[in-house]
Parts: C-alpha cells; structure tokens; sequence
C-alpha cells in the first residue's frame, strides 16, 4: 500500500498520529503500531518516512478498524520505503478532489454538539474518523496562552451551514521542538495568512475517546489537524 501524507498531528509526549490517502483507493489510511501510535522517530526530522505531502510504501498492513477511527492499519517498520514528495500543484488538486463543503457531508449524523461549540461522535459510531474539510466562511485561527488543559492551546472557529464550530489544532508544524508547546509566531502568521486571498482546505479527524471532565463520558472529539494553503499546502516540519 503507498500512501501520500495528510495528515500530521502531535499527540502526547513523544507521539504523533500520521494519515494518508491510498494512491490506489482514495481512502485515508492511518498507520499504526501493533501497540499503539506512532513515536515521533518515525518523522523525516529524525530520519523516518513521515512528512506532509510525503509518498510512503507502507508495505503490506493489517486493517484494524474500530469505529469511528476505521482508518487504522497496523504496520511493519521494516517495510517502510519513502518514494518522495508530491509535488505541491498535484497535493493541492489532491486535496481539493478529497475535500467536502460541509462537517455533515464528512462524518455523517453522528458528529453530535457537545455542548457550545464542541462538536463529537461516540465511541463506537460513526463511519469515518478523518477528511478534509472545505470552509466557505472565515477562519479565526487563536494563540490561548491557556487552554482547556490550564497550558497554553492553539484553537480555531468558523461557521459551517449556520452551526458555530470551535475546535483545537493539532498540526504538529505549529508546535515547538518538544512537540507539545504551540509556536506563538507561527500561528500569528498562519491566522494573518487567513485574512489573505487564496484557498485553505482544514484536515479534520476525531480525537481517541475521553472524556473533558470528570463527569463527562468518554468521546471522540472534532479536530483541525491541519492547515492547508493553496499556496503552500505541503509545507513540511523539515
């Protein structure tokens, strides 16, 4: 199977999530390990395979879906080959052909409110756990120096078919070396590229289940994962 990446996003310390389109299907393809995610070895900085708009060999994989992430297939190290980058022309047509006008389109009626402006599927719901997204209002893309987590978050808002969306970023190229702590300059940057002409396509993909709160049940919440300009959507972490 070869893919061309994504999506590339932080998770906790020291892991990432990374996704792709199927070259041959279409379909985005989630490589994981047989015991979990990704660590951030795998990443071209550190001289693994990953990076966006990178072709990746995945070599045979394992589906293991479970929904609503039905995108996850377990790989082989080993069998990884990079073959390249997509040049940026062919990513951005790829991501304009992948992407739908509105959230319902993407994940379908189970992406429920959650409350505010939180949107989530359950556990077990749900038919996809990732696309592309094409916005047709503003994007108010935000540097919070704190987060619902207490440190600080990157957040972004818009509007889609009249329903008010506030979600968090997870694209790892707006975060520090550390992978975990947002980069004030680069999201300033990215928010005043927004208000310029050109087209942007969101990555968007559910969260692994948990819940917000102590009370609140386990959830799968709606995320940015990446930020993709017309004019530079393969920006790459390098």
């Amino acid at each position: 199977m070869r893919i061309v990446v994504n999506h590339l996003t932080r998770m906790g310390a020291g892991y990432i999530c990374v996704a792709g389109v199927d070259m041959q299907t279409g379909n985005h393809v989630r490589p994981v390990l047989p015991d979990g995610p990704l660590p951030v070895d795998f990443l071209v900085r550190y001289r693994g395979p990953f990076d966006m708009a990178r072709i990746v060999e995945l070599g045979s994989v394992r589906s293991r879906p479970d929904k609503p992430h039905v995108e996850d297939c377990v790989i082989v190290p080993s069998r990884l080959k990079p073959l390249g980058t997509l040049p940026r022309a062919e990513f951005w047509e790829l991501l304009q052909r992948l992407s739908k006008e509105t959230l319902r389109a993407l994940f379908g009626p189970d992406l429920v409110c959650v409350g505010g402006q939180a949107w989530a599927v359950h556990p077990g719901k749900g038919e996809v756990s990732l696309g592309c997204f094409r916005p047709k209002t503003r994007l108010r893309l935000e540097y919070r120096e704190t987060g619902p987590s207490g440190k600080p978050a990157i957040r972004i808002a818009f509007r889609d078919a009249g329903i008010a969306v506030h979600a968090g970023v997870t694209d790892i190229r707006f975060y520090g070396d550390d992978h975990l702590t947002p980069r004030r300059d680069l999201v300033e940057r990215a928010a005043r590229r927004l208000q310029q002409p050109g087209g942007v396509i969101l990555g968007m993909g559910l969260t692994r289940a948990f819940a917000s709160t102590p009370q609140g049940d386990p959830l799968c919440w709606l995320q940015v994962t990446n930020l993709h300009f017309e004019k530079n959507p393969a920006w790459e972490l390098g």
